[in-house]
């Protein structure tokens, strides 16, 4: 499809949203929905240290466990409690402060844990320990391998503990080594993961053309892309602002969310497919929390205008509290774990996810940045 016709066919299909949505919700009902969304799920893990049972057995340290946590550490820094900094450190303390398969993994998942590691050591607690996290990171700054992120979920699970040790230790080599990998995914990984055209990334090798969707366009999905966007936020809330490579982070952080706001559906939410809305179409509540992360954090920094990113943003985050939020807790239409638009179809309103954890992490990190998005207004 031509790419002029193409943008205008999704604008036309996308676009036809009210434009004067405001968030329906104040600083408090915001709070009281991530503690309600939050409580059910400490209430039913009341043991961060046991592993996770489903069609197999994880150990709860796995990447999945680790975004959950990236969350409560955000909800953390709006409302401190005691209880929520107990359970982070229960859940580090089982695994050593280390990673599966120990120091010398190289994988992107196992490195997530690392974030909530940092994040507890400088709150100061005198239990955190990041010698597990430096020494696994150490050896990859010192090698010359930079292909080890060739998913793009990857840049979220790793990436902010590259950029989090470097600002804790002062130490620009980890900012440095970070850019590599990220531009070997981003240039250079089937050709480039990237898409500077549509301003959105292939998930993978596997779904760069001449892979399409059933309507000839582009597979992007919509998590893939959400990871994307969550990390280019952690990272630049950790660099300097005269890191070298900062502007063009920021560059890729607008570029996606205007690339967003264009295939946004009427309802608030996005697609698990951005560029097919046929395809397995219907409310995505981890994609959808993760660009509301990245739209409200760019407009608490002034990185994006208001007049045209405030009303998609509160018409996704009015959506996932009236639409995903349940009154128990329980998180709606969350994506299974997976790789592409079709993972864990049917998505539902009241459908278990192979993992629930991951949802929340993702949920928490966007009410904390409307949260703080109300607080200024």
């Amino acid at each position: 499809m031509n790419c002029c016709l193409s943008l205008v066919w999704l604008q036309l299909v996308f676009s036809c949203a009210p434009q004067s949505e405001e968030i329906a919700y104040s600083r408090e009902q915001v709070l009281q929905s991530m503690q309600l969304a939050n409580d059910y799920f400490m209430e039913k893990w009341p043991d961060p240290s046991i592993p996770i049972v489903g069609r197999k057995t994880w150990p709860s340290h796995i990447w999945t466990r680790g975004v959950y946590y990236e969350g409560l550490m955000a909800l953390h820094s709006i409302y401190p409690k005691e209880k929520y900094i107990d359970y982070a450190v229960s859940w580090a303390e089982a695994h050593d402060w280390s990673f599966r398969y120990g120091i010398t993994t190289r994988n992107a998942d196992s490195h997530c844990a690392g974030q909530t590691y940092l994040d507890l050591y400088e709150l100061g607690h005198p239990s955190a320990q990041i010698d597990s996290t430096r020494a696994s990171i150490d050896l990859m700054v010192a090698s010359d391998k930079v292909d080890d992120w060739d998913w793009i979920d990857a840049i979220q699970m790793a990436m902010p503990v590259f950029s989090k040790l470097g600002r804790i230790k002062g130490d620009s080599t980890y900012f440095e080594k970070m850019y590599e990998l990220y531009a070997y995914s981003k240039y250079d990984e089937g050709g480039g993961l990237y898409n500077e055209v549509d301003g959105l990334w292939w998930r993978d090798a596997d779904y760069v053309p001449p892979y399409t969707e059933p309507n000839g366009e582009d597979c992007y999905w919509s998590r893939g892309n959400g990871w994307v966007v969550a990390a280019l936020v952690r990272v630049l809330n950790d660099i300097p602002v005269n890191e070298p490579h900062r502007q063009e982070y920021e560059e890729d952080l607008i570029a996606m969310l205007d690339a967003l706001i264009k295939v946004q559906r009427t309802d608030g939410f996005w697609n698990a497919s951005l560029h097919d809305p046929e395809n397995y179409g219907g409310p995505e509540a981890t994609g959808t929390a993760l660009f509301v992360y990245g739209m409200a954090w760019g407009l608490n920094q002034n990185l994006i205008d208001s007049t045209t990113y405030y009303e998609p943003m509160a018409r996704a985050w009015n959506a996932l509290l009236e639409e995903s939020l349940q009154p128990n807790g329980f998180l709606g239409y969350v994506q299974s774990t997976g790789k592409d638009p079709s993972a864990g179809q049917p998505v539902t309103q009241l459908k278990e996810p192979d993992f629930e954890d991951y949802g929340l992490g993702c949920f928490l990190l966007a009410g904390s940045e409307i949260y703080k998005l109300l607080d200024e207004q």
